[in-house]
């Protein structure tokens, strides 16, 4: 049996090789099917490849299937196959946009093999006050979780580059908290995300040449929130997420109702004259982490980025602390 650090080299290595590789000829052929979307946040007519799920599935699996040769555990094998059904739900509102309750009911029946397989703990662990013991509740909140993580991910995929940054952050902080908990085999199972994110971010950052879409999005996210769930590390997963989090709070709370983005009339956010970006004095427009940051006044699309990374880099380390925590107290 290989070591652990000669395996975690080899599926990081794989997972950022073949999303790096393949994603400009996934570009190449969605650009010749014609399957473009325009960059509104562009000057100049911009249009852009979509979706990016494919390769970043691919990514995902190559390196799992990897770790689970090694490795053959229900754990991995939950993960792999509920971040697949993400992904095929995604794919299938890329091609046809569906109806605002359909992400997260089918994504609900995503969760389903961690449950069957029984991938999972069922109690909470919380900081400093030790784990509740929530055996059938706890049930209801992996269904919940799975959809909660895919759309919230799904929904800060606003800008450039933000989608798959914010993911490279929040992946690699949630890879270090199960090392600081001495969980090292999901720790390697996490590894695959943050460097599948990562590689994605190259073609997806300012100007972005591909955008992940919704398959890719909700792959994301929701491989993202089986790893909490499988890892037991649900509180530190959502702490580590909590920019994307108060993203979707807001939104939902301002429109009150399940409701796809694209079907959003009033935007919350508008250009200036020299096409900065600024927030939207609509009174019917959702409130988003975007229109608050842009309070203050308009910035560029690549300043506004940068303060959702500087938001995700602080909630790292909140999340980070509170493993800790958690560490102390076990």
């Amino acid at each position: 049996m290989l070591d652990r650090t000669i395996i975690a080299i080899l599926i990081s290595a794989v997972a950022f090789v073949t999303v790096y590789a393949i994603t400009p000829s996934l570009i190449t052929v969605l650009t010749k099917r014609k399957m473009v979307v325009k960059d509104y946040n562009k000057e100049v007519i911009t249009m852009v490849a979509r979706p990016g799920g494919p390769s970043i599935l691919a990514g995902i699996l190559a390196s799992e299937l990897i770790l689970y040769a090694f490795f053959p555990s229900t754990d991995i094998l939950a993960i792999m196959i509920t971040t697949s059904l993400a992904f095929l739900v995604g794919f299938a509102d890329d091609r046809k946009v569906l109806g605002g309750w359909f992400k997260p009911l089918a994504l609900a029946a995503s969760a389903l093999p961690i449950i069957l397989l029984g991938a999972y703990h069922p109690h909470l662990a919380f900081p400093l006050f030790g784990s509740v013991k929530i055996p059938e509740l706890y049930l209801g909140l992996i269904v919940f979780i799975i959809p909660v993580m895919g759309n919230t991910i799904n929904s800060i995929d606003v800008l450039n580059g933000v989608a798959s940054g914010f993911m490279t952050i929040a992946s690699f902080a949630l890879t270090i908290c199960l090392v600081i908990l001495h969980n090292y085999d999901i720790a390697l199972a996490s590894l695959p995300l943050g460097f599948v994110s990562l590689a994605f971010y190259k073609y997806h950052k300012i100007p972005s040449k591909i955008f992940p879409g919704d398959s890719g999005a909700l792959t994301l996210g929701a491989m993202y929130g089986a790893l909490s769930i499988v890892g037991h590390v649900e509180i530190i997963a959502a702490i580590a997420l909590l920019p994307a989090v108060i993203n979707s709070f807001l939104f939902l709370s301002s429109v009150k109702r399940i409701i796809e983005h694209r079907q959003i009339k009033a935007n919350p956010v508008v250009h200036t004259e020299d096409f900065k970006l600024m927030a939207s004095t609509d009174k019917s427009a959702p409130v988003t982490l975007v229109r608050l940051i842009l309070a203050n006044g308009p910035l560029t699309e690549k300043q506004v980025g940068f303060v959702i990374f500087k938001l995700a880099l602080f909630s790292a380390a909140l999340a980070i602390i509170t493993s800790f925590m958690m560490e102390i107290r076990i």
